[in-house]
């Protein structure tokens, strides 16, 4: 973006301290405007077109993005009270739409603690949890707590912050059966699968729905660090999923050498253990043309 008129472009460059703070003012600014009374009074159309709003949508999906990287003291009221009856809000609609553009609009509960930790803003999330009645282990409209959306995006100090609650429960899985430890290990969030193998009620081969298992996971996203942290808590490193597809299979069909390498310096490996269709790991490399694995 550039100013048509470049001595203005120019003096403002030059005086930066005319904009003390941007992100705070911004955050401050779109939740000013998603509190008004007019913004609280529309409905929901899953067939609206928001070009003629273009901030009403700015504000629903980036309002966190800036009190992320700011949150001023002024912001943080109007961060609850916009969450107070989130669930008939508008923007929060739009927000998880835009995530999860199958999203059923007709329940959409997701409460300000699932916000906040989506966002990964921790004053936001320390807030949340001291107001009464906040569940937090509360699952949203895809069955996720709030843990779920902080270990999913890789932020550490909610995550922390979580985990410092007597009440939290650490392993618990989605509607998918996908725990927090399978989220951050499929993200190669190294640091999160780090804190939450320090729990002892976090399960290190807890296996989602489908049979696939934190190692599974690290493996076919060829994150080697993390495949490293969870082979030092000897998790069973042939674990198949429902289609018999171990983690070795997984990283050879995609190529990741290093993984490959980990999987086999362990005694235990099955290079030739095969999935449901007889399809061996050294099959899968060779026919995806992956000449180093």
């Amino acid at each position: 973006m550039r100013l048509i008129h470049f001595t203005l472009q120019e003096y403002l460059q030059a005086h930066p301290e005319l904009f003390d703070r941007p992100h705070a003012a911004m955050a401050e600014t779109c939740l000013s405007y998603l509190n008004s009374r007019q913004v609280k009074a529309l409905i929901y159309n899953p067939f609206s077109d928001f070009r003629g709003t273009p901030f009403l949508n700015y504000s629903s999906l980036y309002w966190g993005r800036h009190a992320k990287r700011d949150l001023s003291d002024c912001a943080k009221p109007l961060a609850l009270n916009l969450f107070g009856d989130c669930s008939d809000r508008i923007s929060t609609k739009i927000l998880l739409v835009w995530y999860y553009p199958r999203c059923n609009s007709d329940r959409p509960f997701f409460s300000g603690l699932h916000c906040a930790s989506l966002f990964g803003i921790d004053e936001l999330v320390t807030c949340f949890i001291e107001v009464e009645g906040c569940d937090i282990n509360g699952i949203d409209y895809i069955g996720s707590a709030p843990l779920v959306w902080a270990a999913k995006n890789g932020y550490e100090g909610v995550v922390r912050i979580l985990l410092g609650r007597d009440n939290i429960s650490p392993d618990r899985p989605d509607e998918y059966g996908e725990t927090p430890l399978c989220w951050a290990t499929s993200n190669g969030h190294e640091g999160v699968v780090e804190i939450l193998l320090g729990r002892d009620d976090v399960n290190p081969d807890q296996p989602d729905k489908y049979g696939r298992t934190p190692l599974w996971c690290a493996a076919k996203g060829g994150h080697e660090e993390v495949v490293k942290i969870l082979l030092g808590r000897d998790v069973n490193p042939n674990q198949p999923d429902k289609y018999g597809r171990t983690p070795l299979w997984c990283a050879a069909w995609n190529g990741h050498e290093g993984v490959v390498k980990l999987l086999l310096g362990r005694d235990e490996a099955s290079p030739g253990k095969p999935d449901i269709y007889s399809q061996v790991p050294l099959l899968c490399a060779a026919a995806n043309g992956h000449t180093g694995v």
